[in-house]
């Protein structure tokens, strides 16, 4: 309705502050808030007079009718929905279809005869790695105790490789040459 920026507002604060005063501003802004309190509240309640009338005069069923003559096609594919829909739900209501007894009873045997042969490879599996952690624990102390540390060798210091220091070590075997 009204298109009032926070320049337009601030504009109006200013001329309100200046043409009303400091003193009595407040309260001109709450009369103010009130005001437009009661005539937000009073068109809410039209609206919602003019709704129900519309309702009880049957105008949303009408405006669904005319809706559904100007989009065929959508009308007929929510229709295809629903009944999808509807047919999802039933059968997944019904639940797994049932075997017939001979057919269950070898179900049933296949599945005890996998769960046994599971069992077992899972204590065969159990065995295997209880053998390989027993080898390799007895194995450690007795490593250890036949194995002394080796000490590492002492290594021959190094001759100085910067140029600086190699600079100066041909001055002085300079000055060496020079004195004999």
């Amino acid at each position: 309705m009204f298109d009032l920026g926070w320049t337009e507002l601030m504009v109006i604060g200013v001329v309100a502050l200046i043409v009303v005063g400091p003193k009595d501003l407040p309260g001109m802004f709450r009369t103010v808030g009130q005001f437009v309190g009661k005539a937000k509240g009073m068109a809410r309640d039209f609206s919602r007079a003019m709704n129900d009338a519309a309702d009880e005069a049957g105008v949303s069923d009408v405006q669904k009718t005319i809706k559904a003559a100007t989009r065929p096609l959508n009308t007929a594919m929510d229709e295809v929905k629903k009944s999808t829909d509807s047919f999802t739900k039933q059968t997944m209501e019904s639940g797994k279809p049932k075997l017939d007894p001979a057919r269950q009873e070898k179900a049933d045997k296949i599945a005890q005869k996998s769960a046994e042969v599971a069992t077992a490879r899972k204590a065969e599996e159990a065995k295997a790695a209880e053998a390989a952690a027993k080898p390799a624990a007895a194995k450690k102390p007795a490593a250890k105790a036949a194995k002394a540390p080796a000490k590492p060798a002492a290594k021959p210091a190094k001759k100085p490789t910067s140029t600086a220091a190699t600079k100066a070590a041909s001055k002085t075997t300079a000055k060496a040459k020079d004195k004999a």
